[in-house]
């Protein structure tokens, strides 16, 4: 049994799958839940490296300037890998045509998993987010409240 999503428009950005994900698709209900804390952790990253980026390399002038550097700059380039991962699983939420899989799901629950795990001499990611853990608290709050994410999904 299928239920329609909201449009994009009427929902708001966290409860988005919340009010859209078939109760009886656990997988799909997991998903969701992943899938808004690592837009919470993404907005927390986003705000730790424009502080940095304005400490150290120049002011951001407007919210056109930051969009630009966001999808340019090589300072933020690797919080890509986070942006593109949430824009994966809405693809895959939102696929009326070809349905997300419970194995696809779980690939992408999996996914989330590794790629939000800080490692000092890890990926380009992992290293990237280490190093914003060690900076930053408001960081290591949203990477535990990550953490609760996943072991609550």
């Amino acid at each position: 049994m299928g239920v329609d999503c909201l449009d994009p428009c009427e929902a708001s950005a966290l409860a988005r799958y919340h009010s859209c994900v078939d109760v009886n698709d656990p997988v799909r209900q997991r998903l969701a839940t992943v899938r808004n804390g690592l837009l919470e952790l993404h907005k927390r990253l986003l705000e730790s490296e424009r502080e940095i980026y304005e400490r150290d390399i120049a002011r951001i002038t407007s919210p056109s300037h930051f969009l630009r550097l966001l999808l340019e700059d090589p300072h933020f380039e690797w919080l890509r890998e986070l942006s593109q991962l949430v824009v994966l699983i809405d693809e895959r939420m939102e696929d009326k045509k070809n349905p997300l899989s419970t194995d696809e799901g779980e690939k992408l629950l999996k996914q989330s998993r590794e790629l939000v795990t800080p490692s000092e001499h890890g990926s380009r990611f992992g290293r990237r987010y280490y190093e914003a853990m060690q900076r930053d608290p408001g960081v290591v709050l949203a990477h535990s409240e990550m953490l609760r994410v996943f072991a609550a999904a």
